[in-house]
């Protein structure tokens, strides 16, 4: 049986649809999947060993220009990719418009969430197998119900699977004693303080642990080097690839993360990760997986009309508290 999935983006929603590919390889033999993916994130799916093939789509970028471009090489490129394989199902696992829209592409039924529990209610008139799947429930857990109930399997109450670090680390031996810091975030109140970082930092340095700090905008790159320069410590990674950082964290003993795709990718790789929320509903979108600890802001949204002021109530030595009681121990001599 040959699949294709549409989950397109962000980068932790990409990460948060693996369980469920887990689930279905091990549920349904010789089932195949292909998957379409926005570029920038189209190494992930790849890491799975249930994926064929993936089919890059630069759906964020063409439609800055839709007239143009959604009748463009570029385009009718992509599609003749879509159709060059036949498919027995779709399966579009984000919900929304735009996904039900490439889904439609294949010329194939389509399977996705039904008017309640899709993103956009709207798409799930493009589907024509339509499922309910509780809304108050975590992403990956929603993921991997839709993926039992389309393809017909159960699945039990183990956490999911993400099937990826084997894969990765295969020819790989952990090399370094260290940590990271995902410091940067698409949204201003997500963000944790410069000098939280930097006496962080200042902690871990003390402990005997080298941090490394990595960044995927200029912007991100200005304040990596202000929390080094303010802590007086610590390396500023050159700019990587989603591979170059997943080789990073399989090398390294722990991780610290704001609300980021990065933390959702540590988890999948089974990185010991305290990840920093302060808008943020961590029972629906918290970094999923074993060896994961969430701090949530002790200021709530309704103790206060600064957008900073949650993030920034995370202390440090609590941050570091949480993080060496998850840390692997040193073995004595």
């Amino acid at each position: 049986m040959r699949v294709l999935i549409v989950k397109m983006s962000s980068l932790g929603d990409v990460i948060h649809t693996l369980p469920a590919v887990t689930d279905a390889a091990r549920a349904v033999p010789g089932i195949q999947f292909d998957w379409v993916v926005e570029e920038a994130f189209a190494e992930i799916p790849a890491w799975h060993p249930a994926v064929n093939r993936t089919l890059p789509i630069a759906f964020r970028r063409l439609r800055k220009r839709p007239l143009r471009n959604f009748t463009g090489p570029e385009w009718r490129n992509f599609r003749q990719q879509l159709r060059s394989r036949h498919y027995d199902l779709v399966i579009d696992a984000q919900g929304l418009l735009k996904s039900a829209f490439v889904a439609r592409l294949a010329q194939t039924p389509i399977a996705g969430f039904d008017k309640h529990s899709a993103r956009e209610g709207l798409a799930a008139t493009a589907y024509h197998h339509k499922y309910s799947v509780p809304v108050q429930m975590h992403a990956v857990e929603r993921t991997r119900r839709l993926f039992a109930s389309v393809l017909g399997y159960s699945i039990d109450s183990e956490r999911g699977d993400y099937g990826v670090r084997a894969n990765l680390a295969r020819t790989r031996e952990k090399r370094c004693r260290g940590l990271m810091f995902f410091h940067g975030t698409a949204r201003a109140e997500k963000l944790w303080p410069v000098a939280h970082w930097a006496e962080l930092l200042t902690l871990a340095d003390a402990a005997g642990y080298p941090v490394w700090l990595p960044w995927g905008s200029e912007e991100e790159k200005v304040r990596a080097a202000q929390i080094v320069a303010v802590a007086g410590t610590g390396r500023v990674l050159p700019r990587l690839d989603l591979r170059g950082l997943a080789s990073m964290l399989l090398e390294v003993d722990g991780a610290v993360a704001v609300d980021t795709g990065l933390g959702h990718l540590a988890a999948a790789l089974d990185v010991p990760t305290v990840s920093l929320y302060g808008p943020t509903d961590t029972a629906l979108i918290g970094a999923y997986g074993q060896h994961q600890v969430h701090i949530q802001s002790p200021v709530g949204p309704e103790d206060t009309d600064d957008p900073l002021a949650m993030m920034t109530a995370i202390s440090a030595a609590d941050v570091w508290s949480k993080l060496t009681a998850v840390l692997p121990q040193e073995e004595s001599a």
